[in-house]
């Protein structure tokens, strides 16, 4: 099984930036799709982007499409999401995920492996 652990978080205004990872260990992320999802207080956790295992280009949430970018750097066994033009309505715990399956899904319940979380917070 692989475990996987986020960092990156934190504060930033209204138009900032922030790069969150997604370092993994056990397994070599080449075998897992990988996502990136995020739940704000008292709301559902919510589809970000992913990435196939098979390769292609990741899949965007309509929320975040121009502004947010998923990347895999294989050598690090790490996933990274760098969030730029961020607004207010990112501030959420962000969460990467992974599964062996071979298609992107935005489903939550469809990835096996959840690492512990990472906050963002942006201020208007």
């Amino acid at each position: 099984q692989v475990q996987l652990v986020e960092s990156g978080g934190g504060s930033v205004q209204a138009g900032g930036f922030l790069r969150v990872s997604c370092a993994a260990s056990g397994r070599t992320l080449s075998r897992y799709t990988m996502g990136w999802f995020r739940q704000a207080l008292g709301k559902e956790r919510e589809f970000v982007a992913a990435s196939s295992r098979s390769g292609g280009s990741p899949s965007y949430a309509d929320s975040v499409k121009g502004r947010f970018t998923l990347s895999r750097d294989n050598a690090k066994n790490t996933v990274y999401l760098q969030m730029n033009s961020l607004k207010p309505e990112d501030t959420a715990v962000y969460y990467c995920a992974a599964d062996a399956r071979y298609s992107i899904t935005t489903i939550t319940s469809e990835y096996e492996y959840w690492g512990q979380g990472t906050q963002v917070t942006v201020s208007s």
